[in-house]
């Protein structure tokens, strides 16, 4: 019997990529800066497995910006600040998680369809792995910008690979991340979760939420676990 293709999906700071350096928090604050005038920072935030759009307006309301005039420049900080870290990004090929380059070339080489579901934004999060030379093992994501929270991202690709005929009805679903939160949006969406321990999340934190699969890094990852 050929079991159908499988969607997985990907998280990208700490499950693809790792340290990848202070150009995107710096990318935010001078966003911020540019659009309000007012200086802000994200000392103090827990920013891993927030959505980008939740940090900006963590920092804003930490330095004083109403919620009503955060709602009025969010479009055009969110603009500012994916046009300065597309400028600023640096080089991230060394940067790449173990085991993440073969684990995607096998994927793809089974021809599996692989997306994002990430809380960068849509340039920020195509530019990280541009720069990490990943860009071309993906064939689409949900960023930010587009939902509310991460389950709802993940709501957003799971429908666009069915609208677009990549995945059938009953092909195996899996978001792959090394957060709390992916775990949390792949349960809410009833997909299969797969956490790896090389984020800031250690694996005894992550099996607290009890994910499908628990991996120290991606090098442990077989295909029969996607199916």
């Amino acid at each position: 019997m050929i079991q159908p293709l499988a969607l997985i999906l990907f998280d990208i700071d700490g499950t693809l990529i790792r340290r990848a350096g202070p150009h995107h928090r710096e990318a935010l604050a001078m966003a911020v800066k540019r659009v309000t005038g007012v200086e802000t920072t994200t000392d103090g935030i827990a920013v891993q497995g927030m959505l980008d759009r939740d940090i900006l307006r963590l920092m804003m309301r930490n330095a004083g910006i109403t919620d009503v005039a955060m709602r009025r420049v969010m479009p055009d900080i969110l603009q500012s600040a994916q046009s300065i870290y597309v400028r600023r990004c640096p080089d991230l090929r060394t940067r790449v998680c173990p085991g993440v380059r073969m684990a995607l070339t096998r994927i793809c080489r089974r021809g599996h369809v692989t997306g994002l579901v990430t809380g960068n934004l849509t340039r920020i999060g195509w530019k990280k792995l541009e720069r990490a030379g990943l860009k071309d093992h993906f064939r689409f994501g949900a960023f930010a910008e587009l939902a509310n929270d991460r389950a709802g991202l993940v709501r957003i690709a799971v429908r666009e690979a069915r609208r677009e005929g990549w995945i059938e009805r009953g092909s195996p679903i899996t978001l792959v991340g090394d957060h709390e939160n992916d775990i949390l949006a792949a349960k809410a969406n009833g997909i299969r979760s797969i956490a790896v321990a090389t984020g800031i999340s250690t694996a005894e934190e992550l099996a607290l939420i009890a994910p499908d699969l628990l991996l120290p890094d991606l090098r442990s990852l077989r295909l029969d676990m996607l199916q």
